[in-house]
C-alpha cells in the first residue's frame, strides 16, 4: 500500500501527459512505429522510476536528493513526451532546446541527486553487471568527453539529423545517445575523485569549446543545413541557444571543478 501511494503522483503525471492531444510521440495518440518506439521509451522510463522507488525503501535518500530525483524525472517526462518533442519535428530551435535540456539540465541534475544507491538497492543483482563497467568508465572524464562530443557532432550532421526526425527508431536511438553519454560525462566530472579533478576541468572546457563552435556554425551559416524547406532564421536561433545559453552549465561546472582543484593545490602548499 505504501509503495502504491508513492507511485500515484508520477503515474498521474504520465496519464495526463499521454492523454493530452498536443503532446508529441504519445503511445496512445500515435500510430505504427512511432507509437511502438514511444511505448518502449515510456516502459524504460517507468521501470527506472519504479526501481528507484523500490530502492528508496531499502536505502533511504535524503529528502533533498529524493525531491531532486523526482523533479528531474518529471522534467524528463515533459522533454521526452511533452509538446516540445512535437515542436522539435518542425523547428530547429525547439529541437535544440530539447537536446540542451537532455544534456545540460536533466543529465547533471540526475547525477547531483546521487540515485545510484537507490537504483542498486532496487534492482539487486539484476543490473550489477551494468553498474560495474560504468563505475570504471566514469574514472576517465576525458574519454567520456570525447564520446559525448562524438555523439553531439554525429547527430548534428545533416543526414543523421534528418534521419532521426523522419525515422522513429533512430529518433529513439538519438535520444538514448544524448541522455546516456551526457549522464556518464557529467557523472565523471561532477563526481570526479581528487586524482582526476584536473582532467575533469579539461573535459568540461573541451566540451564548452566544441559545442560553442558547433553553435557558431549553425548561427553564421548562410543557408539552411537541414533542408531547403527549413527556416534559416530558426536554425540560427538554434545555434545561438547552443552557443550562448548552452555554455552556461559548462561554465558553472568548470567554475566548481576549478574551485575543487584550487582547494586541492592549497592543501599541498
Amino acid at each position: 500500500m505504501h509503495l502504491s501511494l508513492r507511485c500515484e503522483p508520477w503515474l498521474g503525471v504520465a496519464l495526463f501527459g499521454l492523454s493530452a492531444p498536443a503532446f508529441g510521440h504519445s503511445p496512445i495518440t500515435s500510430e505504427g512505429a512511432e507509437q511502438l518506439t514511444a511505448m518502449i521509451g515510456l516502459v524504460i522510463f517507468c521501470l527506472v522510476w519504479l526501481v528507484y522507488l523500490v530502492g528508496a525503501r531499502r536505502a533511504r535518500p535524503r529528502w533533498s536528493q529524493a525531491l531532486g530525483f523526482h523533479s528531474t524525472m518529471f522534467i524528463s517526462f515533459l522533454a521526452l513526451w511533452g509538446p516540445l518533442d512535437h515542436w522539435a519535428e518542425s523547428s530547429a530551435t525547439a529541437h535544440m532546446v530539447q537536446h540542451m535540456v537532455f544534456m545540460v539540465v536533466i543529465a547533471p541534475f540526475w547525477v547531483l541527486t546521487t540515485p545510484l544507491p537507490q537504483l542498486s538497492a532496487g534492482s539487486g543483482r539484476l543490473l550489477a553487471r551494468l553498474w560495474r563497467p560504468m563505475l570504471n568508465l566514469v574514472q576517465h572524464p576525458v574519454y567520456l568527453a570525447y564520446l559525448h562530443g562524438a555523439m553531439i557532432w554525429f547527430w548534428h550532421i545533416p543526414q543523421f539529423y534528418v534521419l532521426a526526425l523522419d525515422n522513429p527508431w533512430w529518433h529513439l536511438v538519438e535520444h538514448g545517445c544524448f541522455l546516456i553519454t551526457a549522464g556518464l560525462f557529467w557523472w565523471s566530472v561532477l563526481k570526479s575523485p581528487q586524482r582526476t579533478v584536473g582532467w575533469a576541468l579539461f573535459a568540461l572546457l573541451f566540451t564548452l569549446i566544441h559545442t560553442g563552435f558547433l553553435g557558431a556554425i549553425l548561427t553564421f551559416a548562410q543557408n539552411p543545413l537541414y533542408g531547403a524547406g527549413r527556416s534559416l532564421q530558426d536554425q540560427q536561433l538554434a545555434g545561438l541557444i547552443m552557443w550562448v545559453l548552452g555554455a552556461i552549465p559548462y561554465l558553472l561546472g568548470s567554475g566548481w571543478v576549478g574551485w575543487r582543484m584550487y582547494q586541492q593545490l592549497q592543501r599541498r602548499i
